[in-house]
Order: C-alpha cells, then sequence, then structure tokens
C-alpha cells in the first residue's frame, strides 16, 4: 500500500538532510582518534536512529554491504515509519573511514533518496567508472576508449590543450597504468587515498574544484551514489561491475544482473528522480569540516533535488550537550 504514496521529494528532503547532519555530528568525536570503525559506527547508528523518523517506507539498495558483521545499515535493510512512499535508499554513513580517523581532508556523509525501483541494486563488488561533468555531448568519452583518448576527446570538446585537463583517480596499485597513460597526454592528475564519491562529485564543478573527469575501479555501491549526485549536479557516469570470482557473480544474480559486461549510464543507474543529502565532516573542496565553538557544533549540508535541479548548501549550528 505505501508504494501507492507519492514520492514527495520536496517534503522529504529537509528530513533527509537532517539523517546526514546527524551522521555528521556523531562522527564528529571520532575525527583524528585513528579508530575508523568506531567513527563509522557511530555514523551508522546516527543515520539509522534519524532514518526512522522519517515516514517512509525505506529500503536500503545502497548500504554498507553485503558482508560485513557489524550491525551496519546493510544491503536489504527496511527502515522508517512504513507510513509513506515507498523508497530506495542509497547510502554511506561515512564515506572516508580512513580519512575521518586521520583527520585527512573530503570526508563526508551522503545519502540518496529515490521512488521504489528507482536506483540499481549493486552488488557489493568493483566497478569501473568515467565520469565528466555537465554541458558536454553524450558519450564524448567512454569506458570502451583508453585513458588517452578520454583525455584527448575532453580536451577537444573542451576547446582546449590536454595539458589544462586535470583528472581525479584514487591512489591504488591497481590505477598504475591509467596514471601513466593519463600523464602521457600532459595532463594532470589529483590523487585521492579514500571516497571517490566525493570524486565523481569534483567533476561537475571543475571551475570551483579544478577536476575534469574522474577514472577508475572502486566500488559499485559508491558507484550509485555517486550517480544520484550528478543526476542533480549535472554531468555524465558510466559504469562497468567487475566480478573477480564466481562468488561475485552469484551476488550479482541475486540482485537481478546477469549481464555481466553491461555498460551502465547515470540514467540506468538512476533512473528517477532523486534527493541527495551530504554533509562535511572533514574539510574538502566540495565542503567545509565540521566546526567547533564553545557550546555549538555547527555543519554544512549540500542538499539537492534532481526534479528541480536545486541545490542548497545549509549550515545547521546545533548547541552541543
Amino acid at each position: 500500500m505505501s508504494d501507492k504514496i507519492d514520492f514527495n521529494d520536496r517534503m522529504l528532503s529537509l528530513g533527509l538532510a537532517r539523517v546526514s547532519e546527524a551522521a555528521a555530528i556523531a562522527s564528529a568525536d571520532l575525527i583524528g582518534r585513528g579508530d575508523e570503525k568506531a567513527a563509522d559506527q557511530a555514523a551508522v547508528n546516527a543515520m539509522r536512529d534519524q532514518l526512522n523518523k522519517l515516514d517512509i517506507s525505506g529500503f536500503v539498495v545502497i548500504g554498507e554491504g553485503e558482508r560485513d558483521e557489524a550491525p551496519m545499515l546493510y544491503i536489504g535493510e527496511e527502515v522508517g515509519t512504513g507510513n509513506g512512499p515507498g523508497v530506495d535508499i542509497a547510502l554511506d554513513p561515512l564515506e572516508g573511514t580512513t580519512l575521518t580517523a586521520k583527520d585527512m581532508p573530503n570526508a563526508l556523509t551522503v545519502i540518496a533518496m529515490g521512488p521504489r525501483g528507482s536506483m540499481l541494486h549493486a552488488p557489493d563488488v568493483y566497478m569501473e567508472k568515467l565520469a565528466i561533468g555537465p554541458g558536454y555531448k553524450t558519450d564524448v568519452v567512454t569506458l570502451d576508449m583508453s585513458p588517452r583518448e578520454r583525455i584527448l576527446s575532453l580536451a577537444k570538446a573542451k576547446k582546449c590543450n590536454s595539458k589544462d585537463i586535470t583528472v581525479c583517480v584514487l591512489d591504488r596499485p591497481r590505477h598504475q597504468t591509467i596514471i601513466e597513460d593519463v600523464r602521457s597526454t600532459g595532463a594532470a592528475i589529483r590523487l585521492i587515498t579514500d571516497g571517490d564519491v566525493a570524486g565523481v562529485m569534483h567533476c561537475a564543478e571543475p571551475n570551483t574544484t579544478g577536476i575534469d573527469m574522474y577514472m577508475g575501479i572502486g566500488g559499485a555501491p559508491e558507484g550509485v551514489l555517486a550517480a544520484a549526485a550528478l543526476k542533480c549536479m549535472g554531468g555524465q557516469i558510466y559504469g562497468r561491475l567487475i566480478f573477480r570470482n564466481e562468488d561475485e557473480k552469484a551476488r550479482a544474480i541475486k540482485v537481478g544482473i546477469t549481464n555481466f559486461d553491461r555498460i551502465y549510464s547515470k540514467d540506468e543507474m538512476v533512473t528517477q528522480d532523486v534527493i541527495f543529502a551530504a554533509t562535511g565532516v572533514t574539510g574538502g573542496s566540495l565542503l567545509p569540516a565540521i566546526k567547533r565553538e564553545v557550546g555549538f557544533i555547527t555543519t554544512e549540508t549540500i542538499l539537492m533535488r534532481s526534479k528541480t535541479g536545486s541545490i542548497r548548501r545549509m549550515i545547521y549550528r546545533n548547541p552541543t550537550k
């Protein structure tokens, strides 16, 4: 019955911002403390608590994974009061647990919500990803191109030299070939240690972040979250699932994926209008860090609706207990 209630994105968006803010505030005491698991668990607990206050019949399609032993917000978990629309939820209660533990830039709390059936049920496997910002023709870059070809094609579309292109890449040994190929064009690379949802989001605001493209292999769940962000901000993202063994293929089949070679576009990963919220934990190019003052804690949240293309930045100053 709840599935028949309209997804009122306008009314639900403020509630989603509160969910993201609560997770960030809960993790604040763990910034720089060296305990990744404690920081993650604090964010999870706060996010779950706030989600269960919303009048939704929520189903977590992108969560903390299928295999974690800790009581996380797992794929398939049901949240909300049950008295509202059926919704898909994609979340990362703390994107950048290592970043938080080490007080390094760009740790965020991230959550997206859309009507039931609107998001790809990506299994907990790897995904090859490629993203650029808004304003370009479809397929100006593709996953079938080499990294070098992508740089040259984007530079041509942007009407600039390849030396003026900057690519964001996760700093992993598996990306060494990509890094060498990109640098052979003269393009610059910004290496990040974690947080590829933020990495993809950087592409949507190149004038602010200095990032034109994101490429590399990371988690598939984060790919869907990034697609939800670009659904609101504009831009293109492509993803191809990578399976390392039969167990991972079996998990894909379990969620309805049978074409193991398919390339998913943004609108195939997120098929309907969504709302998206992210709150800064440690400071970065997208959002400032949580700020502590005597008696107060202040966060900044970016809240977006794909239906209207609206992007709000919300500052929340909350008294500490």
